[in-house]
Order: C-alpha cells, then sequence, then structure tokens
C-alpha cells in the first residue's frame, strides 16, 4: 500500500471513530445529565470535520509534480493543518462558553452510569492515538500529526469530564458544577496541544532545516559513494511526505566535468534509492584538492 492511501486510511478510520463516539457522547450527556459529556461530543463533532479537511488535505498533497508545481503539492498537507488548529480552538472556546454559563445556572447532578461511558470512551481514544501517531511519524506528515493529537486531546477531555463527573456523584449537593469546571480544564488543555500541533506545521510552511538525523544519514549514504570526497551544506525542505534536498558534494578537482556530473548522477540516484522519502534532490559539486 502507497504512503498516500495508507494516511487517507488512517483518516477514515478516525473519521468513522469520532462519528459513532459522537452519538454516544451526546446520548449519554444529554440522558446522564453531564455537560461534560455534551462538551465532548461538540469536540468529537468538530473533529469529523477537522477530519475531513485532512482527508482532502491528504488527497491534494497526494498529487505529483506539475508545471505550476514542480515540487508537488505538498504543502497543502500544513496548510490543512493550521485549519484543524483552528477548528480546535472554536471548539475549545465554545466548550468553554457554554461552561461558564452551566455554572452559573443550576443543574441536577450527573448520573452514576456516565462514568462506565466516559472509561470506554477514553480507552478507545488512547488506542486511536497510538495507531494514528504510529502511522504519523512512519510516514512523516504533519497533518496525520494533528489528527492523533485530536484523539489524545479528546481523551483528556473525557479524563477530564471522568474527574468532574466523579467529584460531582460523590461531593453531593453543592458539587454539581465539578462537571463543568472538567468542562473548563479540558478547553485548556485543548489549547496547549493547539500549539503543540501548529508549531511544527508553521516551520514546515516556512523551510525550517532542522532534520539532523536525515542530514547525518544524507552525508553518510553520500561518502559511500565513489568519487564522492566529502559534502559541505545541505539543506533540507519538507513538503508534505516528500523532502526536498540540496546537497554540496566534493569530488576531486582535477576531473571532468563530465566525470562530475556522473558522479552527482549517481549520488542522487543512490539516495532517492536509500531513503525512499526524498522528493527532489539537487547535487551542487564543488571541487576538493588534497
Amino acid at each position: 500500500m502507497s504512503k498516500p492511501d495508507l494516511a487517507i486510511r488512517t483518516v477514515v478510520f478516525s473519521i468513522l471513530g469520532n462519528a459513532v463516539l459522537a452519538v454516544i457522547k451526546f446520548l449519554a450527556g444529554i440522558f446522564g445529565n453531564s455537560y461534560a459529556l455534551i462538551a465532548d461530543g461538540i469536540e468529537s463533532t468538530v473533529d469529523i470535520f477537522s477530519s475531513f479537511l485532512v482527508l482532502i488535505g491528504l488527497k491534494y498533497a497526494a498529487r505529483p509534480a506539475d508545471e505550476n508545481h514542480p515540487y508537488g503539492h505538498g504543502k497543502a498537507e500544513p496548510l490543512i493543518t493550521f485549519l484543524v488548529v483552528a477548528f480546535l480552538i472554536v471548539s475549545a472556546f465554545t466548550i468553554g462558553w457554554q461552561a461558564i454559563i452551566n455554572i452559573q445556572t443550576p443543574h441536577e447532578l450527573p448520573s452514576s452510569w456516565t462514568l462506565i461511558v466516559l472509561g470506554g470512551i477514553i480507552l478507545w481514544k488512547e488506542i486511536s492515538y497510538q495507531v494514528v501517531i504510529r502511522r504519523a511519524k512512519k510516514l512523516k506528515s504533519s497533518s496525520l500529526k494533528a489528527e492523533a493529537w485530536h484523539h489524545r486531546s479528546d481523551a483528556i477531555t473525557s479524563i477530564a469530564a471522568f474527574i468532574g463527573i466523579t467529584v460531582a456523584i460523590f461531593g453531593g449537593e453543592g458539587f454539581e458544577v465539578a462537571d463543568d469546571y472538567a468542562a473548563l480544564v479540558a478547553c485548556g488543555f485543548i489549547l496547549y496541544n493547539c500549539y503543540g500541533i501548529f508549531r511544527p506545521a508553521l516551520g514546515e510552511v516556512m523551510d525550517e532545516n532542522n532534520f539532523e538525523e536525515l542530514t547525518r544519514e544524507i552525508r553518510e549514504i553520500a561518502l559511500s559513494v565513489k568519487g564522492v570526497e566529502g559534502t559541505e551544506k545541505c539543506f533540507i525542505r519538507k513538503a508534505g511526505m516528500k523532502y526536498h534536498v540540496d546537497l554540496h558534494a566534493k569530488v576531486k578537482g582535477d576531473l571532468t566535468v563530465k566525470e562530475g556530473h556522473d558522479i552527482a548522477h549517481k549520488l542522487k540516484d543512490t539516495l532517492r534509492k536509500e531513503i525512499p522519502q526524498l522528493g527532489h534532490v539537487l547535487i551542487h559539486i564543488e571541487p576538493y584538492f588534497q
């Protein structure tokens, strides 16, 4: 299975899971008198829409390079990630605003059975996070990483709801608002996670060159190519699931232009063979004199 196809299947998995959980949370929140669960359901609903955005972004980013986009369409991924973060921020403030209103409005204690529902939700969301984050790391996908953190933030809001409902139930009369305060705490966690999702995507758009491990691997492979005496500059920029590389390679200064050209092509082919996630590889030849 190709990397884009695996990424798309991962997002579809998230969409289906969030759709089922959103229904469960809303029903449990309404019938179990828990706003924290309703808030959780709101976040899951927002996650569904943001997952659709991720799905669209991944499909667009997977398009091959063309005349207008010689480096491909990979930059669509971090741009979609920005939209996902915006969805999360809006959902956090919506949940927080409603929680503040509920704190000022007397209401009944949540039902104890909602804790069982929340326990199952927390377990499923953590499993979902582990599945998606592993694939995000494997595919080097910023939008999949954002998708994974959706699951983790959902698990966190569910944990907050679990604690709030527990306090409300065992505290009894006067502790009804513990459920709503739990929703407020969850908002803080969501906003904190937003920065963790946003910052790497911003670095990708700004072409930050912070790929030390990949740089070392490229230099080591380059030295294994016959005719390459060393390397100098190595610039890397990420676009979607691909890394584009500009590498300065040293060859003996008395070689002909054709010989240097052949070494450059061999080096490029070797790098792309050994590191499949590389996209464009530009080799600049530098003369080397002992």
